[in-house]
């Protein structure tokens, strides 16, 4: 059953922390093989557990130590019907692992999580296709492909969904309508090229006031992740209703383009330092920015230099 219902913690106020770049530290830091980039299938053999524990208590050692708010998203980015089929897991097996992922978080919580510095378990959702590419559903193709696996998270007991590196609206309204309607808080992480705008050259804002009308507000929040601040601070705009509802960021290491990463065969680790200064920067413009992790390139150097960043200056009272 699931912790919180809808009274999720972090709306509650003060930072939240979560990983980093999970699979591109997996494959690239520990030597790990994960086909098609999918950290799931680790969660069926005991040494593979073993090193995702390892790798998400690296980052819930720096939330302890600044006694602060955890979200667990959970390793399933993959963990969809198209790249699923991919990798041999029929709709049973797949349903599964997906509740297997929670039921691994649930465990987690109960060793790092406490009610001075909760843990919330979040069932993480990917896109169907390639989170680089435009993908071409339709929002009722979208919220019939993401129900089962939403199902999954839901019978598991986690506290909410949340699907990254979307660059579809389509997709996105999908996600929250079934979401809304299994009754599992959702909240939605789109993508951006170098410009800040999505595949198909929407806005962000246009992206985030299209979800949010077409489903009445039922997104808890929204987030930004697989991007440099680079390429999406210069988009947002301060004091605008639209930008008030992005709680959280999972940035890149790299300032490089997808379509640049995607053809590097070594990992741009970027600077953290100098990452954690551009979160110090959204912080103070957009101090509703409180949910901070990375995304690819980045590990828990990343997420602790974002710590030292923000916390010292304004972040245990915001």
């Amino acid at each position: 059953m699931a912790r919180y219902g809808h009274g999720l913690p972090q709306h509650r106020g003060g930072i939240f922390l979560t990983d980093g770049g999970m699979e591109t530290t997996l494959i690239f830091h520990e030597g790990l093989e994960l086909p098609y980039f999918a950290a799931f299938v680790l969660l069926d053999s005991a040494d593979g557990r073993a090193h995702l524990k390892r790798y998400y208590e690296a980052y819930l050692r720096i939330a302890r130590q600044h006694g602060l708010g955890f979200v667990l998203d959970s390793p399933t980015w993959r963990a969809n019907p198209d790249w699923a089929a991919k990798l041999g897991y029929d709709a049973a097996a797949l349903k599964a692992v997906n509740m297997r992922s929670i039921r691994f978080l649930e465990e987690l919580r109960g060793e790092w999580g406490s009610s001075a510095a909760p843990c919330v378990i979040s069932g993480a959702i990917g896109p169907r296709g390639d989170g680089y590419k435009a993908g071409n559903m339709d929002a009722a193709e979208a919220e019939a492909y993401h129900s089962a696996q939403i199902a999954a998270f839901t019978a598991a007991g986690a506290d909410m969904v949340t699907a990254f590196t979307l660059n579809s609206i389509n997709e996105a309204v999908g996600v929250v309508r079934t979401a809304k309607r299994q009754d599992i808080p959702v909240a939605i992480s789109f993508t951006v090229e170098t410009d800040g705008r999505l595949v198909r050259g929407e806005s962000l804002r246009e992206a985030i006031e299209a979800v949010d009308d077409a489903t009445a507000r039922a997104c808890e929040y929204f987030l930004i992740n697989c991007a440099h601040p680079t390429h999406f601070e210069g988009a947002l705009a301060d004091g605008e209703a639209w930008v008030q509802r992005i709680h959280g960021v999972r940035a890149n290491a790299s300032t490089k383009s997808h379509a640049e990463l995607d053809e590097s065969e070594t990992l741009d680790s970027g600077d953290p330092g100098d990452l954690g200064r551009r979160y110090l920067s959204l912080r103070r413009a957009f101090p509703g920015m409180r949910i901070l992790g990375g995304c690819c390139g980045t590990d828990h150097r990343h997420v602790a230099a974002v710590c030292a960043a923000c916390l010292p200056s304004e972040a245990l009272t915001a």
